[in-house]
């Protein structure tokens, strides 16, 4: 018989769903062995995140760092200044918005890990080497790779990427469903599930409209710089958000994005560089969604934050996120350095982030293909007469 496979969002959904339906029916000695697999759980997932950074973040920076060309530089610099610029338009209206809609003071801990109940054992399992360590050693790597065309690091590296990468779709992704069923279990057990959704759901809301007022200044200034008329770029790009929303795929999305650049007046060779050159490094959707989620996540704990604090979050948030096209749960597993090392968030909250995130994820990647197609349309303007021979260049 052939088996039936289950996307990660249904997953999660069921698994919140189950612990929200079974959490006040489980008896306590189950539920401490669940509270157990989350506390290991905990441990392994804080022991893979420098391997995760080490992993995906050094062949990333070292690929980039090998290819040339204006017309690259510029579209790299474009993609990650506009996914910068998201992410703290995001925080800036989370960290307005939200504080009027949710109260602060709540322990993320007992919300998460249940406060009086126990795991029957700790296997504690303590990482090779912190974020920061990890996130050096990437770029110290990397660019030595890049500057010395190593090609025996870059194939070790790889090679390593792809043992990370089966590492994430063989244990982090299978595992986490269950990690956040005991986490919503515990939740209900301890009557606060409903608040804590109550809580994200109003930060869901806000990420949508900031993705969208977001969408739409990227097209207002794209059309000023092309001189275009900014609703007939729109309407052209439409195709390209409904298939991102139906896909949450980047990939599947770029042959429709192609179609929807070049009905733009996109010319073949611009768009054929720039359209899949920014399903991978622009991402500011995601950025959004993970930046209002975690100011969301610290105005109800009461973490303190600052600007200064989040400039550098999105700064390197950008950075990490261009390692996640191709990898199970995208930019949050990408992102959990950076939440880890930036904002201090422990194994428990980077769990509720990824169940939150992967809810939200077909807006996120929605608003980042359908964000390449403004890029495109900035491009052509500057690099659409004689083009071609700077993109077989850069290519």
């Amino acid at each position: 018989m052939r088996k039936i496979k289950i996307a990660l969002l249904p997953r999660i959904i069921i698994a919140i769903v189950l612990g929200i339906a079974l959490g006040s029916f489980i008896p306590v000695g189950i539920e401490r062995c669940f509270m157990t697999f989350n506390a290991i759980f905990s441990q392994f997932l804080s022991f893979m995140v420098p391997f995760i950074i080490v992993g995906l973040v050094t062949p990333a920076i070292a690929e980039t760092g090998s290819s040339a060309g204006k017309l690259l530089i510029i579209t790299v610099v474009i993609a990650y200044l506009d996914s910068v610029c998201a992410g703290l338009f995001s925080f800036l209206s989370a960290s307005t918005i939200l504080p009027h809609f949710i109260d602060s003071g709540q322990n993320i801990m007992s919300i998460t890990q249940g406060g009086k109940l126990e795991p029957y054992f700790i296997i504690n399992i303590p990482p090779l080497m912190d974020v920061m360590t990890a996130l050096v050693t990437s770029f110290i790597i990397g660019l030595g790779i890049a500057t010395f065309k190593s090609h025996f690091l870059a194939n070790v590296f790889n090679e390593f990427k792809d043992i990370i990468v089966k590492a994430i779709e063989k244990a982090l992704i299978p595992l986490l469903p269950l990690f956040i069923f005991g986490i919503f279990m515990n939740m209900t057990h301890q009557g606060t599930v409903w608040h804590v959704l109550g809580t994200f759901g109003k930060a869901m809301l806000l990420i949508l409209c900031v993705e969208l007022i977001v969408l739409t200044i990227q097209f207002v200034v794209a059309s000023v710089i092309a001189r275009r008329n900014p609703l007939e770029i729109i309407k052209n790009v439409i195709p390209a958000y409904m298939t991102a929303l139906g896909t949450a795929s980047s990939a599947a999305t770029i042959p429709i994005n192609l179609q929807c650049a070049i009905k733009n007046k996109v010319k073949d060779n611009i768009a054929g560089f720039v359209v899949p050159l920014c399903a991978t490094i622009h991402l500011s959707g995601s950025e959004i969604n993970i930046t209002a989620f975690a100011t969301a996540l610290m105005i109800m704990t009461g973490q303190p934050f600052d600007f200064t604090t989040m400039i550098g979050f999105c700064c390197m948030l950008g950075i990490f996120m261009v390692a996640a096209p191709g990898v199970p749960g995208g930019a949050i597993m990408a992102a959990l350095g950076v939440l880890s090392s930036v904002l201090g968030f422990d194994a428990s909250a980077q769990a509720l982030m990824i169940a939150l995130h992967v809810t939200m994820d077909s807006l996120g990647t929605a608003c980042n293909v359908t964000g390449d197609g403004a890029i495109a349309v900035v491009m052509d303007r500057f690099f659409g007469n004689g083009a071609k021979q700077q993109t077989a260049t850069a290519v």
